[in-house]
C-alpha cells in the first residue's frame, strides 16, 4: 500500500480466555516470556506501546498500540501475536486500524509547524490513554468549508486550554468502519474529564454521530500487563 509518506496505525485490544490463568504456573509464565518476545522483536521493526485496562473494563485486557509505514509489518506482527502460547488464548473484541494525515483545518495558534509533523505518531509517554472511534454525521461534510474551519477553530481553542492533554488524530475514512480514531495521552484524568465535557459545549460536537466505546488505558511494560491478566 503506498502511503505518501503516512503512517499506518493500529489500536490493537485483547482478551484473554479467563480459562487460561487456570494454567499451570509454569505454563503461564513461558506463554508470556513468549507473548513478551515477539513484542520486543516487533518494537525493533516499528512502534508499539503497551497498556492494560484489566479491572478497567471487562471485555479487554489489553491495549497494543502499533504504528508502521509497511501495513504489512502491522499484520505480519499482530498475527505472530497470536500464534504465541497466550495468544492461542486470545480473542480481539476490538481493532482499530487508522493512517495520519495533515489535517485540513488551520489551528489559529499554530505558527511555523513543522511539515510533516502529523505524519509521524511520537507517543509522549504519559501513563493514561483515551481511545475511541469517532464519527462525524454527514451534515457536517455537506457545510461549506469556511463554516467548518471556524467551528473547528473553536474545538481547537478550547483543547489548548487542556496543555496537560496531548490529543493524537488518525483517519479511517474507506479503511476501517470508523472516520477518526482518537487517542489522548496525559498524566491527569481529570484534565481529560474536564476537556471532554468543555467540547461537548462546541459548535463542532454538535455534529458527532458516534463516540464510543471509550477505552481508558494504563501504560505499563509489556510483561507487568500481562500479569495483571494472570
Amino acid at each position: 500500500m503506498e502511503n505518501r509518506g503516512r503512517t499506518m496505525v493500529e489500536f490493537a485490544f485483547y482478551k484473554v480466555d479467563p480459562a487460561w490463568r487456570r494454567q499451570p504456573d509454569e505454563v503461564r509464565e513461558k506463554d508470556k516470556a513468549d507473548f513478551t518476545c515477539a513484542v520486543e522483536e516487533a518494537a525493533d521493526e516499528m512502534m508499539i506501546r503497551s497498556y492494560s485496562l484489566t479491572g478497567i473494563r471487562g471485555d479487554v485486557d489489553l491495549l497494543l498500540w502499533m504504528a508502521s509505514p509497511d501495513l504489512d509489518l502491522l499484520r505480519n506482527h499482530a498475527a505472530r501475536f497470536l500464534r504465541t502460547g497466550i495468544g492461542r488464548w486470545m480473542t480481539q473484541p476490538y481493532c482499530f486500524l487508522s493512517m495520519t494525515k495533515a489535517s485540513q483545518y488551520k489551528d489559529p495558534t499554530a505558527k511555523n509547524e513543522p511539515e510533516g509533523r502529523r505524519l509521524i505518531i511520537r507517543p509522549t509517554g504519559r501513563k493514561f490513554l483515551f481511545v475511541y472511534p469517532f464519527v462525524k454525521t454527514r451534515a457536517w461534510y455537506r457545510m461549506p468549508y469556511e463554516e467548518r474551519q471556524k467551528a473547528m477553530a473553536e474545538h481547537i481553542e478550547l483543547g489548548h486550554k487542556y496543555p496537560t492533554v496531548k490529543l493524537n488524530t488518525t483517519y479511517s475514512f474507506g479503511i476501517d468502519d470508523q472516520e477518526f480514531v482518537v487517542a489522548f495521552e496525559t498524566d491527569i484524568p481529570a484534565d481529560f474529564l474536564d476537556l471532554v465535557q468543555h467540547m461537548r459545549e462546541s459548535e463542532a460536537s454538535a455534529y458527532t454521530l458516534r463516540d464510543t466505546p471509550t477505552f481508558t488505558c494504563v501504560q505499563v511494560p509489556l510483561r507487568e500487563a500481562l500479569d495483571a491478566i494472570g
